[in-house]
Parts: C-alpha cells; structure tokens; sequence
C-alpha cells in the first residue's frame, strides 16, 4: 500500500508541473546595479477638459480676496457676523464627496470670478497661478496675491491583463506607469511585458503609446509619468476568448487523465 502511495503522489507532482502556467516577470533587467540614471524633477500634470479645479486666493489684507473665492472656499479667512474678517489657518469645511471646484468645460475655459473666462486646458499648475497672479495685479485687484490650485478629481483607468481593473482616483497629480500598475495589483502570467499602452487625449485627439515594462526606456516615456484620465491597457499574450476557453478543455482533460490513471494503479495494486 506504501509502495501505492508513493506512485500515486509521483504521478500528481507530474501533473502540477505539466498544469503549470507560471511565468517569472522580470522587470527593467537591463538596469544595473548603482547605476544612476536621471530623473524628470519638474513634472507636472497638464489641465485638460472635465478637469475640476481648486483655485483659492489669499492676499495679506483678507477682504480683498473675498471676491475671488467659491463661497465654501474662502482661502484661510472667514467674515464675521458684524462684517470683520478674521485670518485662520483652517479652510471652511467643504464635501468631501462632492468638493467645490472649477469644472473646465468643453472648450478648455474656467468661469472665473471677476476675471471672466479663462482658457486653461494645456496650462499646468504652475502656469495658471502665474497667469491669475498677473491679472490680478496688472488689472489692480490685488497688489499680493497669492494662489494655490490643486486637482480635484484626478483619475485615470487600467484594462486588460491586470488583477484589479478599474478607475483610480488619487490625492495630487502626480503619479507614474509603474505606480498605476501596483495600484491595480500588478500584471497576470498573460500580460505581454512589451505591449502595455497608455491611451491618451490631447487637443481633441487620442492616441496610444505602447511601453516594454521590462526596459529602463519606460523611464524616458513620456508616458511615465500619468496625466489626468489616461487610459493604460495591457495586451494579453493570447488575443482570442475561444483560446482561453480551449486551455481550460485541456486542462479538465487532463485532470480526467490524472483520475483514470489513479484508479488504475489502485485496480493494479490490488490485484
């Protein structure tokens, strides 16, 4: 009976390992050890449409700001029952579900307040504050503005051959390729290591990139680093259902291979 036994477990290691489908992911293996490569220290993410947008206004003499805030967002100061106003480190509360914001509109334009429109899609952070800081002062508003933008809704979707696909939303706006990976619980065994698209829009247009996951090349993408709802979409080693479907027939097979073959050796052994 011993003897039985030990075919039989020998027979089920032979299995597992034929069953196997198991593939050793290798990341950027072209890098080498303490070799230092560069890396991009003034990224920033571009306003595109549907962007939501925090734009808060402060000045050293509060009042003058009130004008240029969302009610809600009153930069740091809050008005008094008898009309004075008082500076506090602490902002309004606001919804965190729904946050006050700057819905940039189809043609890449904010409303803002006094200042009218303003074309924003293609500005970075950066470049908007400078552009209402100089309005403001060249129109004589405010002598010292100071504004703070911050993304509201920043998100982008992963697709195909990944654990956890979906739409992520993130705090900030600044995120890369290989962090949106992780975020979706890394790549299956049928992930093509050297198909992994970034779709993007810009202008009106979309188009998509496609990145090798196991090349330091990714680094220099200008994909790497995400912009707001970026599309990433990992291509599966095989194109076709039906062949996914044919795997699992092969596999049931020779499950009932594995079955048969075990009845066998115990009809033997007790014979």
């Amino acid at each position: 009976m011993k003897k039985a036994i030990q075919l039989i477990c020998l027979v089920a290691l032979l299995f597992m390992s034929s069953c196997a489908s198991r593939k050793d992911f290798i990341y950027l293996r072209d890098m080498n050890e303490l070799e230092e490569y560069p890396v991009i220290q003034k990224y920033e993410a571009v306003i595109h449409r549907d962007d939501k947008l925090s734009i808060i206004v402060n000045s050293k003499n509060p009042e003058l700001a009130i004008p240029f805030n969302l009610p809600g967002s009153n930069g740091g100061f809050t008005i008094n029952a008898d009309g004075t106003v008082m500076s506090t480190s602490n902002p309004a509360p606001t919804d965190s579900k729904n946050p006050r914001g700057y819905l940039v509109d189809v043609h890449g334009d904010i409303d803002f307040p006094v200042l009218g429109k303003l074309h924003v899609e293609g500005l970075t952070r950066s470049q908007l504050t400078d552009l209402i800081k100089q309005r403001l002062i060249e129109e004589e508003l405010i002598k010292d503005p100071m504004v703070m933008i911050d993304f509201l809704n920043f998100k982008f979707s992963v697709l195909g051959e990944v654990n956890g696909v979906g739409t992520y939303e993130i705090t900030g706006d600044r995120i890369t390729l290989l962090e949106a990976l992780a975020m979706a619980g890394d790549l299956r065994p049928t992930a093509r290591l050297d198909r992994i698209g970034v779709i993007r829009e810009y202008g009106g247009k979309r188009r998509i990139l496609f990145h090798d996951i196991r090349s330091k090349d990714i680094f220099t993408s200008p994909c790497y680093y995400l912009q707001q709802n970026d599309i990433i979409y990992v291509e599966p080693t095989r194109q076709r259902a039906d062949e996914r479907d044919q795997r699992n027939i092969s596999r049931w097979s020779m499950f009932l291979s594995f079955i048969t073959t075990i009845t066998s050796l115990i009809l033997i052994y007790k014979r």
